[in-house]
């Protein structure tokens, strides 16, 4: 069950949603894509802000340097702090924080089992 358009945009400001759709959020938050989905979802609100810095007087790069100021360090810390906050929505919506490790281990597993046949620890 997907959430609608309401529904979605509570979601993105942080409010939790029915039960019933704990099965997208999961997929939303460890699912493919989700840290792209994540950085798109909290840089793309700030562009129109930094924008306005365009409208200063002087050398167009004057306006892009301090855009970038500003952005560049937004990105970093919202990178920082991606595991912080998706483990955080798991929580308020009563699901398993440790979902986000699970594709994690399964490559390690999968590294594992892989070298353990290939050196004969396997049958």
């Amino acid at each position: 069950m997907k959430p609608n358009f309401w529904q979605y945009l509570g979601y993105q400001l942080g409010r939790v949603l029915p039960p019933p759709m704990h099965d997208w959020v999961r997929e939303d938050l460890v699912g493919s894509g989700a840290q792209a989905r994540y950085l798109i979802r909290f840089s793309l609100p700030i562009i129109p802000l930094l924008c306005l810095f365009l409208l200063l007087p002087g050398p167009l790069w004057i306006g892009l340097a301090m855009m970038a100021l500003l952005f560049i360090p937004l990105v970093y810390f919202a990178i920082a702090l991606m595991n912080v906050y998706r483990r955080h929505r798991l929580l308020v919506h009563d699901l398993d924080p440790e979902l986000l490790n699970a594709n994690t281990q399964r490559k390690i597993d999968h590294t594992r089992e892989d070298y353990e046949r290939r050196h004969g620890r396997l049958d």
